[in-house]
């Protein structure tokens, strides 16, 4: 599937931390989809094999319905299984090659970049996109140390593939990461921890937007 990097403008990634169960976390992102969001990651660390399965069912046909892309965090398989438009992977979940091996090359693989050198691995491997940072630091992942802008811009020189900043974005913080060449945010909290994911969701666009042309 080629990307569209207006679809990168604003990408989701799911938590349920501020959900109450898989309707709750599928209404929210319905309403990120409905806001702007062109992309979903569905990322679930501690559900059980089936329960995963069957969420990511659900959350695949969701997006479908909508018309955004569906990306599974980290599992290949189940992005096999239940026909997702493709998968993330970081520097220390299958390698980005493997993951294009078992896709296949219709699939979208995203791929995490905190330096020049894994960017331009990754893009050697067959990824897609790159999700580059911490930008900021991040309650999300304890262990993301935030990279400089200057590294957000060489890797984004770097490579031919589009890139988006992940990592304790905020709209306060967002206007920030203008003139890094990138194609877009990646947020989860900025989005998901909002009582209103759309206004957020419309409001985060319209900074990703206006970041991209400065």
């Amino acid at each position: 599937m080629k990307l569209d990097g207006k679809r990168l403008r604003l990408y989701a990634v799911t938590d349920r931390a501020w959900a109450s169960g898989p309707d709750a976390l599928l209404a929210q992102v319905a309403d990120a989809i409905d806001g702007g969001a062109g992309i979903v990651q569905l990322r679930e660390k501690h559900l059980d094999h089936d329960a995963f399965l069957e969420e990511a069912k659900r959350f695949v046909a969701l997006c479908r319905e909508k018309g955004a892309i569906s990306i599974i965090n980290d599992d290949v398989e189940i992005a096999l299984a239940v026909g997702a438009d493709g998968v993330h992977v970081g520097q220390e979940d299958l390698a980005a090659g493997r993951a294009r091996e078992v896709l296949g090359p219709d699939k979208i693989v995203g791929v995490s970049a905190h330096s020049v050198a894994e960017a331009q691995a990754a893009q050697a491997a067959g990824a897609d996109y790159l999700g580059v940072g911490a930008a900021f630091v991040t309650g999300t992942k304890a262990d993301a140390k935030p990279i400089t802008r200057d590294t957000i811009r060489a890797i984004t020189e770097a490579v031919d593939i589009p890139a988006v900043a992940i990592g304790g974005i905020t709209r306060e913080n967002l206007p920030q990461l203008s003139g890094c060449g990138l194609q877009g945010v990646a947020v989860v909290s900025a989005l998901f921890a909002q009582s209103d994911v759309k206004a957020a969701a419309q409001e985060l666009l319209a900074l990703s937007e206006q970041m991209t042309r400065s």
